[in-house]
């Protein structure tokens, strides 16, 4: 059959030609997107990339390689000598210590409250529910800004229906400079973009069987333990996801942190970065190579701050290189995009 239908003709041309025409054209078009793609792919890493590219050579450049016209992205002298004096200036491990201590115990609270609230809007039915969970989606739109006198009075006078009024006497707690301001809204479900949180774990929840839940109450399981032993195994994929969105914005915070904390007092990684052009400008001039009584240069603060910024960086760089599989993961099974 084979070489009869090779021996068929059409306008004096085989059909084994026309078939070899046809495969061509399918390997071309499947080079012309591969290149396609991969121009694509390019283009958009180096718009990325460039930026902490630019820095990381700052940041390794000697003072001279700064004021060198002909040194671009290749440093002359490579020196690490921006490292040290960064790190002991702007306090980098104090910073890094407080900062991972508010980002870790924030993450916790705000796993825990935005996946039980998420499991009661998705599986629970009650009057008022669709109200509720339409506000808060409303949190998610309202910029923090236009609330944020009211959140500073809230903490700087803190009680609770006036408990501590009607038994002290005092109009309410000091909680700013400390870190409650940070632990107690991500307990209730109001921290740093809870409301996405808890649209994420609703809808993972919703899209689970009714029937895990009959099961587990047939065999004597309450709400809780189904919760718990049915219910929250699955979800690890959206836990995942959440715990990573938290994790990273709970530490590249600046808003609520100048808001609520004295940098001067308990610094954490922004603020620190944000107050290194001044803490380096309090150091002796010799520190930080410059002669005595001369004027600090606008590429010295460049080199300082990309310092900062690829330190600042480095932690966030080590949690996605041990977790970009479980991040890749979790963002596909629980369908987010955009």
């Amino acid at each position: 059959m084979a070489n009869i239908g090779s021996g068929i003709t059409l306008r004096g041309r085989t059909v084994d030609y026309y078939a070899k025409r046809i495969m061509s054209f399918e390997r071309l078009k499947r080079w012309a997107w591969a290149i396609v793609r991969a121009i694509l792919l390019i283009g958009i890493s180096y718009i990325i990339l460039y930026p902490i590219i630019v820095q990381f050579t700052q940041a390794i450049m000697s003072r001279e390689d700064m004021f060198d016209a002909t040194v671009r992205f290749i440093p002359k002298n490579v020196s690490l000598h921006n490292f040290v004096v960064v790190i002991n200036t702007m306090k980098y491990w104090e910073a890094l210590l407080n900062s991972s201590y508010i980002t870790l115990v924030t993450t916790v609270l705000q796993l825990i409250s935005c996946t039980l609230a998420g499991y009661g809007f998705a599986r629970f039915k009650f009057w008022g529910r669709e109200i509720l969970f339409a506000l808060v989606i409303f949190t998610i739109i309202v910029p923090p800004q236009t609330i944020t006198t009211s959140l500073y009075l809230h903490f700087r006078y803190f009680d609770i229906f006036g408990i501590i009024n009607f038994f002290t006497g005092k109009r309410g707690l000091n909680l700013i400079d400390t870190v409650w301001p940070f632990f107690l809204p991500a307990a209730t479900c109001m921290g740093i973009r809870n409301g996405l949180y808890i649209f994420i774990m609703r809808q993972f929840f919703r899209g689970m069987p009714k029937e895990l839940e009959e099961a587990a109450l047939v065999d004597g399981c309450g709400v809780f333990k189904t919760f718990y032993l049915i219910m929250l195994r699955p979800a690890v994929p959206a836990l995942t996801t959440v715990l990573l969105f938290s994790v990273v914005w709970q530490y590249n915070d600046i808003f609520y942190v100048n808001l609520f904390l004295n940098v001067t007092k308990f610094r954490v990684m922004t603020s620190a970065l944000q107050m290194l052009p001044v803490d380096m400008l309090a150091l002796n001039a010799s520190n930080v190579g410059l002669e005595q009584g001369a004027t600090v240069n606008p590429l010295d603060r460049v080199r300082w701050l990309a310092t900062g910024s690829i330190l600042s960086l480095i932690p966030l760089i080590v949690l996605y290189i041990f977790a970009q599989r479980y991040f890749v993961e979790s963002i596909e099974r629980t369908g987010i995009v955009g």
